[in-house]
């Protein structure tokens, strides 16, 4: 598009450009250091930093123009709410050029993004899907400039903060396919109950036309119902019978890998997964549901699935060390619902002779009042999986964790720091033991996991 083009979109008004004509061939970034010759610079306004100091940057790196709301002594467009104005030209981009993509919109307290990697390497074609967990306003708008005229399906995470967060989302990338994963706690200090969480997570059904089709996890209780809202189509996916695409004679192997039989309205074929955890096999057959509404046969499904990689960080990312150590590095985040899924799959993982199975846990974020219950009670859990040692670090969290875990009748060392917990398991860890690093984002523990993969000095790499 040319300059003159998107400020017409954005109702922007273009400032100390010389070539109005000048093309924008190139995604969109908000961070100065990844603009390059043909992109477009989005001048964010952050809390500890604003993107209209680094607009200069950005231009002599090749971005062509900035979307601003003041000028900035280099080529731009100004609005009103920068924001705001991306959003239009996302909205633009897929009614103009894009028209031909396909949106596949995915929400759900947990397991969006694990669905998304699935979903993008079952369809065919080419397919552009959220980086990362680029599911906001910001990210969205972001990975529609991604795609360009050649794209068949846009992929897209949309993540909530507040009831209507995803209805706006929708209006900037209606979606063809929406697909809601389950609704979990995730948050729920935000939402005040799932209840509430629902009526939020709802809103990508109740956005598709008549055309659409819903994708819901039939096994969710706040799922299910949402058949009723949505505006198009409804295809459940799910281990009873009530789904229209199941998952039969489920097996998990001693990597924590699953296998089962993929039976639809039209045939079966086996699938064996490459993901870690049980929590996959939903994920996988909501990816399904997707390919067999892009025309795909069940054993062509099937086959993608099972070939299907993990492409996100730190999400049951599991690495074996040359010791015969096994570390997995779940630590994205965190919430009651994910860390029961993590605690499951580590469980599944040992049990041999010579492995232990070794949990390092950290702070749930975002659960309001609920905070501390839900620390007790995922102690409990982790206690009753029988777990051969828990190490729980951090603060009061921690405390509350080790506190659930006592209730059971279970030990666990409550450590202050990542540091001592490194200390400690770089003193203890024996081969065959396995170790699950789970905590929310903002604890940062995937340092941790990330340090035991190094070698130490009384381990060197090969040794």
């Amino acid at each position: 598009m040319t300059l003159t083009e998107i400020s017409a979109v954005v109702d922007g008004r273009l400032v100390d450009a010389l070539d109005p004509a000048a093309e924008v061939t190139q995604p969109a970034v908000f961070d100065s250091r990844e603009a390059q010759p043909g992109s477009l610079f989005i001048a964010l306004q952050g809390e500890h930093a604003d993107g209209h100091a680094y607009a200069e940057s950005a231009h002599s790196k090749g971005a062509v123009v900035a979307l601003v709301s003041r000028p900035v002594g280099v080529p731009a467009i100004v609005v009103e709410d920068v924001l705001a104005a991306f959003g239009k030209l996302a909205n633009a981009l897929l009614r103009g050029p894009l028209t031909n993509a396909q949106v596949v919109a995915i929400t759900g307290s947990a397991g969006k993004t694990s669905t998304k990697d699935f979903i993008s390497q079952v369809l065919p074609g080419r397919v552009v899907a959220t980086p990362q967990s680029f599911n906001n306003e910001i990210g969205l708008p972001l990975t529609v400039t991604l795609a360009d005229d050649s794209t068949d399906y846009l992929v897209l995470e949309m993540g909530a903060r507040y009831i209507g967060n995803i209805r706006d989302l929708t209006l900037i990338a209606p979606p063809c396919i929406s697909v809601v994963t389950n609704v979990g706690t995730a948050h729920i200090g935000e939402f005040g109950g799932r209840d509430n969480i629902a009526i939020a997570k709802g809103e990508i059904v109740e956005a598709l036309t008549a055309e659409g089709l819903a994708v819901l996890n039939a096994d969710d209780d706040y799922v299910q119902p949402m058949g009723a809202r949505a505006g198009g189509r409804v295809v459940t996916y799910g281990l009873g019978a009530q789904a229209t695409v199941r998952a039969t004679d489920i097996v998990t192997n001693a990597q924590g890998r699953t296998s089962y039989t993929l039976t639809t309205p039209e045939g079966s074929a086996p699938v064996q997964l490459q993901l870690v955890g049980g929590v996959q096999v939903h994920n996988s057959l909501a990816a399904a549901v997707v390919g067999r509404e892009a025309g795909l046969d069940v054993a062509e499904i099937a086959a993608r699935l099972s070939r299907a990689l993990p492409r996100s960080r730190w999400r049951m990312e599991t690495e074996t060390r040359a010791d015969n150590v096994t570390i997995v590095n779940d630590a994205y985040n965190a919430n009651p619902s994910s860390m029961r899924h993590s605690l499951d799959a580590l469980s599944s993982m040992t049990g041999g002779m010579n492995q232990r199975s070794i949990a390092v846990l950290g702070q749930m974020n975002e659960l309001g009042d609920d905070a501390r219950t839900a620390h007790e009670e995922i102690g409990r859990y982790a206690a009753e999986k029988g777990l051969d040692r828990i190490i729980l670090v951090g603060g009061d969290e921690a405390e509350w964790m080790l506190n659930g875990v006592r209730t059971r009748g279970g030990m666990a060392e409550w450590l202050p720091d990542q540091e001592t917990a490194l200390d400690l398991l770089h003193s203890t860890l024996q081969p065959g033991d396995v170790v699950l690093v789970k905590a929310s984002r903002g604890v940062e523990l995937q340092q941790l996991a990330s340090e035991l993969l190094k070698p130490t000095p009384a381990s060197p790499a090969g040794a």
